[in-house]
């Protein structure tokens, strides 16, 4: 199981079925870990459906939970756009920001 909601969910249904007069929840949480290609691919699309940046213009690099961003954009909004981004996607431990601002 990957989501604490799942978790919940399911001491739920047990708690629910006649007869159980008490539920004790032990089930641990073992998020999956992303691939770096799952990383990359994630970060793309983010910035892809994001109004404000310029996908085209940003070139994503990923490894082992650090990600490199590198290209140019318009303005600073939206380079810090495309680091919040990065930064949400899971698995991301570090970004590094190599995104030049050119108006």
């Amino acid at each position: 199981m990957g989501w604490h909601y799942q978790r919940e969910a399911a001491e739920h249904c047990a708690r629910r079925i006649g007869g159980v007069r008490g539920v004790t929840n032990r089930i641990e949480m073992k998020p999956k870990t992303p691939t770096t290609t799952e990383v990359k691919a994630k970060i793309e699309n983010a910035l892809r459906r994001s109004a404000e940046v310029d996908a085209r213009r940003i070139t994503v690099f990923a490894s082992d939970g650090t990600v490199t961003l590198c290209g140019n954009v318009r303005s600073w909004f939206e380079k810090e756009q495309a680091a919040q981004a990065a930064w949400a996607a899971p698995g991301v431990s570090a970004v590094i920001d190599h995104i030049t601002v050119v108006p």
